[in-house]
């Protein structure tokens, strides 16, 4: 099994450099990394003045990376638990997916169980002053560094 850690960290490290080449350089300081081992409980809630980009670690590959702006408390909380809750879910890309249907614990009723119990969690939290747009880079560079199975 990959260091899903390693990765993040990795990986932020060097999105610093991008954002210094981007002439808007954020410092390790402005990154604060969660990282939930499995079984994981969903966060409570999205600190106030924070934004965050996260993502869903299981069986050595990323599955999903999303992003929740400061305004979005249910994205960064439940969304991902529940397929009918919003578009574009990991519980509803883990529904769609028939090699789901091999996978032991696997419910479709239930989905947000089994990502509880079998995915680790990380969130990278920014302070939203920062703006959306850091925040679309950071995603987008994740996606392209990580390339998550929904993500495609």
């Amino acid at each position: 099994m990959s260091d899903w850690k390693s990765m993040i960290s990795d990986a932020v490290a060097d999105f610093q450099t991008v954002t210094e080449l981007a002439r808007f350089p954020l410092g390790q300081n402005d990154f604060q990394v969660e990282y939930l081992e499995s079984p994981h409980k969903p966060p409570s809630g999205l600190p106030f003045g924070k934004m965050a980009v996260y993502g869903f670690w299981h069986g050595g590959e990323w599955l999903k990376i999303g992003l929740a702006g400061p305004n979005s408390n249910a994205r960064y909380t439940s969304q991902h638990y529940n397929p009918n809750s919003a578009q574009s879910t990991l519980s509803g890309s883990l529904c769609r997916d028939p090699r789901m249907t091999n996978c032991e614990g696997f419910e479709i009723a239930a989905p947000g169980n089994w990502i509880k119990l079998h995915c680790c969690r990380v969130n990278v939290l920014l302070d939203s002053k920062h703006g959306s747009l850091v925040l679309a880079t950071l995603e987008a560079f994740l996606h392209l560094r990580l390339k998550p199975r929904y993500e495609k």
